[in-house]
C-alpha cells in the first residue's frame, strides 16, 4: 500500500516538474505588440475624456443619438484594443489584435481620403500657431496599427499564439470573463457620458453645461 502511494506521489511530482518546464515566457515581439495595443487603449480613453467636448464644439450640443453612438464606439474601441493586446501576451491568441489593427487601417484610409481633402484641396487642422494637413495626421496615425500588425505577425509571435492554441484550456468560470468585459465597457461608457454631459469648467472651477435651444 505504501509503495503505491509513494509511486503516485512520484508521478505527480514529475508532472509538476514537466509542466513547470513547459511554461515559456512570451517573446519580445508579442510583448511589444500587446504593450502598444494597451497604450493605444489608454491614449484613446485619455482623448475621449479630454477632447469630446472640443470635438462636438462648445456651442449647441449634437443630437443624443450621435452622442450615444460616439460613446459606445469609443468605449468598444478601447476595450477591443486593450483586450487584443492582453490576449496576445497571455497566450489567448493574436486574432483579435490583428482584426482590430486591420479595422483601424481601413477606417484611417477611408477617413483620410474622405476628410483629408475638399473642393479647395488639402484640409488643415489648426494646432496652435501652425496648421497641420489632415493627410499628414492620418499617415502619422497609421504607424500604430501598422506597428501592431508587424509585431503580431512575426514568426516568434505567431509561434507563441500557435503553441498557446495547442495547450489544453485551463479550468475557468465560463461567466467570469464576459461579465468583466461587459462591466468594463459599461464603466467606460458611463465615464465618457459624464464627461460629455458636463461642459468645460470656468475660471472659478465650476462646470458649465450648455443647453441645446434649437427646436
Amino acid at each position: 500500500m505504501s509503495s503505491t502511494v509513494a509511486l503516485d506521489d512520484t508521478v505527480a511530482f514529475a508532472r509538476v516538474l514537466v509542466s513547470g518546464r513547459g511554461r515559456r515566457r512570451p517573446p519580445v515581439t508579442a510583448v511589444a505588440a500587446g504593450s502598444l495595443a494597451v497604450l493605444e487603449a489608454v491614449g484613446l480613453l485619455a482623448v475621449g475624456l479630454t477632447s469630446l467636448d472640443g470635438l462636438w464644439g462648445s456651442g449647441l450640443r449634437p443630437p443624443v443619438g450621435l452622442v450615444v453612438v460616439t460613446l459606445v464606439a469609443l468605449a468598444g474601441w478601447v476595450v477591443l484594443a486593450a483586450g487584443g493586446g492582453a490576449g496576445l501576451v497571455d497566450g489567448s491568441g493574436g486574432r483579435l489584435l490583428v482584426a482590430v489593427a486591420l479595422g483601424e487601417l481601413g477606417v484611417l484610409v477611408v477617413g483620410g481620403l474622405t476628410l483629408g481633402f475638399d473642393g479647395d484641396g488639402v484640409r488643415y487642422v489648426p494646432a496652435g500657431a501652425f496648421a497641420v494637413p489632415v493627410p499628414a495626421l492620418v499617415l502619422l496615425a497609421l504607424a500604430v496599427p501598422l506597428g501592431k500588425l508587424l509585431l503580431a505577425t512575426t514568426p516568434s509571435a505567431q509561434a507563441w499564439s500557435e503553441a498557446a492554441a495547442r495547450r489544453p484550456p485551463a479550468v475557468r468560470t465560463p461567466a467570469a470573463h464576459p461579465r468583466v468585459r461587459v462591466a468594463t465597457l459599461l464603466a467606460i461608457a458611463a465615464v465618457l457620458t459624464a464627461v460629455a454631459l458636463t461642459g468645460p469648467t470656468t475660471a472659478d472651477g465650476t462646470a458649465t453645461i450648455t443647453v441645446d435651444s434649437a427646436p
